[in-house]
């Protein structure tokens, strides 16, 4: 018998062996390209998670970032977690925040192929849920207006992903969620036309994560200013965040000084990626800093320094072996958009205590 699904399969092959070529042309540093061939298998591992394996009818929650599955703009504060969504079911979720900072589930719609989600459905976070005194909530999802917490199921209403921030992620308590359908569904049963659309939902994830991956460096050892928490999001962005951009490019002997002041907010950190959108290794390494963990001027301002190695001073963040990277900083829920930041490349000898 010929099959779809071997076609389908056959079509995802194809793409995932030509990937390289693109980052291969496009960086010459050593350990961005070694980056990019890691990034690939995660890739395709979120892909087939999103949506090879998913069932709708009867989802789970799988986690989409960690300390080996980098992709999106992860960092070592946060915990993502996916399910799939039927926009004609109903579903319960549980949880409970643990020591979360900032604590969000974040409905998407889209148009179900795998292509990037278009706009945010809904979105309730730790400010506007119903929270219990021992911590734990439930959310109701799905068409019909419900008492409590409730987020409505839209027609286009694809997927749900939970957002976990903590200021201490080794020893805090993570928060919990988990989720079931609350409609009677018979056993999944695939065909071979549901499971070759699957594989080519997971092909057209990646195409639209190739088309503007690796990014290139804004200029070098500059801030762009903060933009305001959006209004419009695509993909799976957050909907809570202000955010900034920037890059450094630094010698051995350099460091570059980044100094800030953050708005009253429910958490901010500040972290290094490379062109794929994707920390460096935090297991090994300080290369994120959040509100929590940073050292405070007296006027409420700070200094963030980032090099090649510990000038002795507070705030310091590596670049891990890396002369260029980018430097992204975000802050959920924002009194107010954050003002520009300062930055200056700065000799390491000045620095030092």
């Amino acid at each position: 018998m010929a099959y779809e699904t071997t076609r389908a399969f056959h079509e995802l092959l194809d793409l995932l062996k030509g990937i390289d070529a693109k980052f291969l042309e496009a960086l010459d540093a050593e350990a961005d390209v070694l980056d990019g061939y890691r990034w690939i298998p995660t890739l395709l591992q979120v892909a087939l998670d999103a949506h090879v394996w998913a069932e709708p009818a009867n989802p789970l929650f799988v986690e989409i970032v960690g300390p080996t599955k980098k992709w999106g703009g992860d960092n070592s504060d946060a915990f993502y977690a996916f399910a799939p969504l039927d926009p004609a079911r109903r579903y319960r979720v549980r949880g409970r925040r643990g020591d979360a900072a900032y604590l969000s589930l974040t409905v998407y719609g889209g148009p179900r192929d795998g292509s990037t989600s278009s706009r945010i459905v809904g979105t309730l976070n730790d400010r506007t849920l119903e929270i219990a005194p021992d911590g734990s909530f439930e959310i109701l999802l799905g068409p019909d207006e419900q008492p409590g917490n409730w987020l409505r199921l839209d027609p286009d209403a694809e997927c749900a992903i939970t957002r976990d921030y903590l200021v201490d992620p080794v020893r805090g308590r993570r928060a919990t969620w988990s989720i079931e359908a609350l409609d009677p569904v018979p056993p999944a049963r695939l065909d071979d036309a549901e499971l070759a659309r699957r594989f080519r939902a997971a092909t057209t994830f990646l195409r639209d994560q190739l088309s503007f991956q690796p990014l290139p460096f804004p200029p070098p050892n500059t801030i762009q200013d903060p933009y305001p928490v959006p209004k419009v999001t695509r993909g799976w962005a957050a909907g809570d965040a202000a955010y900034a951009m920037g890059s450094f490019a630094l010698g051995d002997d350099e460091a570059l000084v980044i100094r800030g002041r953050s708005p009253a907010c429910a958490f901010w950190n500040l972290c290094l990626w490379n062109p794929f959108l994707h920390t460096y290794d935090y297991r090994s390494e300080r290369v994120t800093l959040n509100g929590g963990q940073v050292r405070y001027e007296d006027d409420g301002s700070w200094t963030i320094v980032v090099s090649p190695r510990d000038p002795g001073v507070p705030n310091w963040i590596s670049t891990a072996g890396r002369r260029r990277g980018l430097v992204w900083l975000r802050w959920f829920l924002p009194a107010e958009t954050p003002a520009p930041l300062e930055t200056k490349r700065v000799p390491l000898a000045d620095l030092g205590t």
